[in-house]
């Protein structure tokens, strides 16, 4: 099930695994399996790629880094599939993401023995470029009646689904919140008149959706076999920047204000 309708979709350079991940969803729409089981599956894909970073086994590291992108996209597949929407699911897989995210980076670090403030730093723009490529993307969802799956920002404890438990979407909500909060609010910041922006052309959409997550680990396993492993945390840092200028892009064709 597309996220946007047919006309409004664009090429996705971050959503490759979603052809298989349907097949995947499809597979087990009929079985016990639910999407947190899909989103724990891909927690440990991404333990297994950290481990292989660690030890220097870069080309299974890109395979789980892969894997993890699929399951990743799965999850949300047969949620769908199956007609269970799922704060619960929402906020996990979000919650796992950022924190396979620090651990990724740090294995990095680790094996490059690079400085800790560069895999801070990189972090910190791997995050930001993130919650970037999603305010967008999450503003075309809901303004054409698409995937409504993701608010533009959470920012209200949302009322637990029936067949799940409030207290755990409110537990995870709030380590959403405090993992999130800040680069939501940065993001903002940045571009608060994002939302009455009328055109996000489909080529502005396809160049920021490199700040995507599944291009984000594609991009980080394919140095890691290429022998780049030492330049990852600086080009991650370094193409922060193309943060202001996908900002200033958007302004420029929507006609307003260049400067904050």
């Amino acid at each position: 099930m597309p996220k946007l309708p047919a006309q409004h979709q664009f090429f996705d350079l971050s959503d490759y695994g979603r052809p298989i991940a349907i097949r995947i969803a499809q597979a087990l729409q009929k079985t016990r399996f639910t999407p947190v089981h899909v989103t724990l599956a891909f927690v440990a894909s991404g333990l297994l790629a950290v481990y292989c970073i660690l030890n220097e086994y870069y080309l299974a590291a890109i395979c789980f880094l892969i894997l993890k992108s699929i399951l990743d996209a799965a999850d949300g597949e047969l949620a769908r599939l199956k007609n269970r929407p799922s704060y619960t699911g929402r906020f996990l897989d979000s919650v796992s993401d950022i924190i396979l995210n620090l651990l990724i980076v740090l294995s990095i670090w680790y094996v490059t023995g690079g400085a800790v403030w560069l895999a801070i730093l990189a972090f910190i723009g791997l995050e930001l470029q993130g919650t970037l490529y999603n305010y967008y993307y999450s503003i075309l969802r809901s303004r054409h009646q698409g995937d409504t799956t993701s608010r533009i920002f959470e920012t209200k404890i949302p009322i637990a689904y029936e067949g799940e438990k409030q207290q755990h979407v409110t537990f995870l909500f709030r380590l959403y919140q405090f993992f999130y909060g800040g680069f939501d609010r940065v993001i903002y910041a940045m571009d608060r008149d994002a939302s009455k922006a009328k055109n996000f052309p489909k080529w502005l959409m396809t160049a920021v959706s490199t700040f995507g997550l599944g291009f984000q680990l594609l991009l980080i396993g394919l140095m890691l076999v290429l022998g780049l492993a030492a330049y990852i945390l600086p080009f991650f840092l370094v193409y922060s920047a193309f943060i202001l200028v996908f900002i200033g892009l958007r302004r420029l064709i929507n006609h307003e204000n260049l400067l904050p």
